[in-house]
């Protein structure tokens, strides 16, 4: 049965709270709880749209915050774990993720204001599924495998295929996000993101682009390259990245690629961010701001 919960509180949008100590109780609530059920832990998308009602009232709201597994942050196994309650400043503020998923650590100290940051967590972010989200691109770039617990058991899946739509996930409702695994960064490989933004309020990004890639002395060896918002889910331009591989960064090759780019994507006019042939007139600029950092940091220890 369900863990034992607050009593219901009159004035809020849900009628019962759970704390679960562990990832198995979280799932006997989803279960078993009658009504709807919501995870939480940041909860700074989730409440604001119960507040100001553009999400039905929930009947039962259960906080990961509590669940140790999910508040991890180190290497295991060859690879950096990253708890899905994480809060989005510890991952900002990480050595360990500055060292090995630099994009990541770029992203996550961009997203919101330092509120936002101190309770948002890459769970809540991934699993709220905005194509415009500075943590999904990049992820989108370094490829994690995301760990997802249900009543059946675990399973692994990648970035992408979370997502289904905006703000729709492929999750069903006994399932959780628990952490996200990211291969550790090799010789000659790097990462890097960044956005072009307007404030209007909470700021909002025009354009988002993150890069990984590994060298090859002077040569691109490998690279994955996403963009976002350009499209009902983050996009990995896969044949942009075909166009780097092998091949020097030269000017004529940066340029190649950011066509190669546009010809995939399919940016929107957007009275909140910018219109389509603004997008596109950024994606070039953008594209070398990113590469260059990236490249740079290739050739660091």
């Amino acid at each position: 049965m369900p863990p034992s919960c607050a009593p219901p509180d009159p004035m809020a949008n849900w009628k019962h709270y759970y704390l679960p100590q562990s990832i198995h109780s979280a799932l006997e609530v989803l279960q078993f709880a009658p009504g709807t059920s919501r995870l939480i832990a940041g909860g700074t998308d989730l409440l604001l749209e119960l507040q100001q009602g553009h999400h039905p009232p929930v009947d039962n709201l259960v906080d990961l915050n509590q669940i140790p597994e999910l508040q991890r942050l180190e290497i295991h196994n060859e690879k950096l774990i990253i708890g899905a309650a994480v809060p989005l400043k510890k991952i900002a503020t990480s050595g360990l993720v500055f060292q090995q998923a630099t994009a990541l650590y770029d992203a996550c100290g961009l997203v919101g204001g330092p509120q936002v940051r101190n309770t948002g967590t890459l769970g809540g972010n991934v699993s709220h599924a905005l194509p415009a989200a500075d943590g999904m691109i990049a992820l989108m770039a370094l490829q994690p495998v995301i760990m997802i617990a249900s009543p059946s058991g675990v399973k692994e899946v990648l970035v992408q295929e979370v997502f289904k739509g905006p703000g729709q996930s492929t999750l069903s409702p006994v399932e959780i996000i628990s952490e996200f695994h990211i291969s550790l960064r090799k010789t000659g490989q790097a990462s890097a993101f960044s956005r072009i933004m307007r404030p209007q309020g909470v700021a909002l990004p025009i354009l988002n682009l993150a890069i990984w890639l590994e060298r090859d002395e002077e040569k691109i060896r490998d690279c994955r390259i996403a963009v976002g918002p350009a499209g009902p889910v983050p996009i990995l331009c896969s044949t942009a990245a075909e166009v780097m591989k092998g091949r020097e960064p030269t000017v004529e090759v940066l340029k190649e690629t950011a066509i190669a780019i546009l010809e995939q994507v399919h940016y929107r006019s957007s009275p909140r961010r910018a219109s389509a042939e603004y997008r596109k007139h950024l994606t070039a600029g953008l594209l070398e701001d990113v590469f260059q950092k990236a490249w740079m940091r290739s050739f660091e220890q």
